[in-house]
């Protein structure tokens, strides 16, 4: 004898309200897929009395014979029984014998029509989906959901089941899957036109977000990212792509956009506090866009007991306007930390580029003028430095990642007589890593180098020597007390640094993870310097924008114990 069974959902659309405490199953043998299939299907929650029971135990009986058929038992033997009749909580035991389950004899998935041409849709059906496995008519449900998901994805609207059968014989204990699927022709994606009210920009512009040509066969995800692109680039307040489907005849989907410019202009206060810096305010303002190009103005201030600054931008937008652009920076800053104040004023011109291989290289010219109180001497003086910075990050998240990594290496200089004091170059690197096991166990580390090299080294100011100590380099110390002394012991930067970090953090609660860690660094004159060790606890809070640290730190050889705190992204 076969069944024809079209489709058999593993929940029904309704439940019969029976208290959780009234009803208790017992499968044998033990079977907890199947236990927790019927109760499903039986439900749970309001009180019911003797009579009520009595009136439900077919209905139950029913039930629990279907769930155990879902899930491949058809013979299966359901008894009911009713204990504490004459008390106020009766309960009604259901206990379920499983016989010989259904097997999968044979699996017969066809896909027809252009989509065999695809790798997604090769090897399709849910995993339980095999030859010898127990039926689960889930499976099956989530098997044809499956192709016609990737079917929709794909561009394949008119796709059809032509078979969709699940034949099962009790009597053998077995079942055949036959399912064909003719996906039809493929849609391609036709010309995108953006709304012209409450849009300035020119179309130069708008069409370098577009990530497609004309004419490329249908993927969501060209969808998804024009969307996200459009939504990123800060220049609308609202986007809405449509690309929907006419007919089989007019495969050539037309792509709307319909865009809403930014407010032009934003301003945003914020404020922070770290061990490093102490309590620090910040103020933000920005034009999203000035004119048609979509180029951006704007300006921040921060300040803090030790440092306070103020810079400006202006930012011309280039091939890829998120990931390419031209940026012009003009700042000033003033600084009082640790034996040595400086205020620095600087100009520079920056090409940013994100290359198609995931780096995002910076190629920048920056003039600067520092005046500064170091080693006893007050000097002013000027640099003109070319240079470049590489960066790549690799995350599963932008806010807690729970694996990736971070590569950074930079190069400047400058010539002596060409608008600068001094020859040097100077070089900077630095690697994080993250790696998450067993869910809750997490493995953090990272290394920072860096090194400047000058015939005339005394005339290097501040702002381009290296200090170490502090949250982000060797806890336990000071912010940049790790440096060189003059004569007078007070601190001037060193020409090297080097500083690592090993962390270990387990998570105890859904937002909370204890940290135990070592670092080490220092920056001196030579590459033969004596490192400094800090060892501590902390404890992170998994807040919206990024953990939140909180870490007590012995610096071992000064015999120091420090307190620091700090926030953001670890990657």
């Amino acid at each position: 004898m076969h069944f024809k069974i079209s489709l058999l959902t593993t929940l029904l659309s309704y439940s019969v309200v029976i208290h959780a405490n009234q009803v208790v199953v017992e499968v044998i043998p033990d079977n907890k897929a199947v236990k927790d299939n019927i109760e499903a299907y039986i439900g749970s929650f309001e009180d019911q009395n003797i009579a009520t029971l009595l009136r439900l135990q077919s209905v139950i009986k029913e039930k629990a014979t279907s769930a155990s058929q879902a899930l491949g038992y058809y013979d299966t033997e359901v008894h009911t029984r009713i204990s504490g009749r004459k008390s106020k909580n009766p309960t009604l035991k259901v206990k379920v014998l499983l016989g010989s389950p259904i097997r999968l004899k044979s699996i017969d998935i066809k896909i027809l029509g252009p989509a065999t041409t695809l790798e997604a849709f090769k090897n399709v059906g849910h995993k339980e989906l095999r030859k010898g496995a127990i039926l689960n008519q889930g499976a099956y449900d989530a098997t044809k959901s499956q192709i016609k998901s990737q079917a929709l994805y794909y561009g394949f609207f008119w796709g059809e089941f032509t078979k969709h059968q699940l034949l099962i014989n009790p009597e053998e204990h077995a079942a055949d899957v036959n399912l064909t699927y003719k996906s039809g022709p493929r849609a391609s994606l036709g010309k995108v036109t953006f709304n012209q009210q409450q849009n300035p920009f020119k179309d130069d512009l708008l069409y370098r977000f577009v990530n497609f040509n004309e004419g490329t066969p249908y993927n969501a995800d060209l969808i998804a990212q024009l969307n996200n692109s459009l939504q990123s680039s800060g220049y609308f307040e609202t986007v809405r792509i449509d690309a929907l489907p006419i007919d089989k005849e007019h495969t050539e989907i037309p792509v709307s956009a319909n865009v809403t410019a930014a407010k032009s202009k934003v301003l945003s206060v914020g404020a922070g506090f770290s061990t490093d810096l102490g309590p620090r305010a910040q103020l933000d303002w920005e034009r999203p866009w000035i004119n048609s190009s979509g180029h951006k103005l704007g300006f921040t201030t921060e300040v803090s007991q030790p440092r306070q600054s103020i810079s400006a931008w202006y930012q011309i937008p280039m091939e890829n306007p998120l990931t390419d652009n031209i940026r012009f920076i003009s700042g000033l800053q003033h600084e009082d930390i640790v034996d040595t104040e400086s205020t620095l004023y600087t100009l520079g011109v920056e090409r940013n580029k994100k290359l198609s291989n995931g780096w995002m290289r910076t190629i920048f010219l920056r003039w600067q003028d520092e005046t500064y109180d170091i080693d006893h001497e007050n000097a002013t003086r000027m640099f003109l430095m070319p240079g470049f910075n590489f960066s790549y990050l690799k995350a599963d998240n932008n806010i807690d990642p729970s694996q990736g990594y971070r590569l950074q290496f930079g190069l400047s200089g400058a010539k002596q007589n060409v608008l600068s004091a001094a020859d040097f170059i100077r070089y900077t690197g630095s690697a994080k890593g993250l790696y998450t096991f067993a869910s809750r166990h997490r493995f953090f580390s990272r290394v920072e180098v860096g090194g400047i090299d000058s015939p005339n080294y005394s005339k290097i100011p501040p702002s381009l020597r290296f200090y170490a100590g502090g949250d982000q380099s060797v806890r336990g110390y000071n912010y940049q007390t790790l440096s060189p002394k003059d004569k007078y012991g007070k601190r001037v930067g060193g020409r090297y640094m080097l500083a690592g970090s090993l962390e270990y953090q387990y998570q105890f609660a859904e937002k909370w993870r204890a940290a135990t860690f070592i670092d080490k660094g220092n920056a001196s004159n030579s590459w033969n310097m004596a490192f400094k060790t800090g060892v501590g606890v902390g404890i992170r809070w998994i807040s919206p924008v990024g953990p939140i640290r909180v870490d007590l730190a012995h610096g071992v050889e000064d015999h120091s114990i420090r307190l620091h705190f700090s926030m953001g992204p670890e990657l």
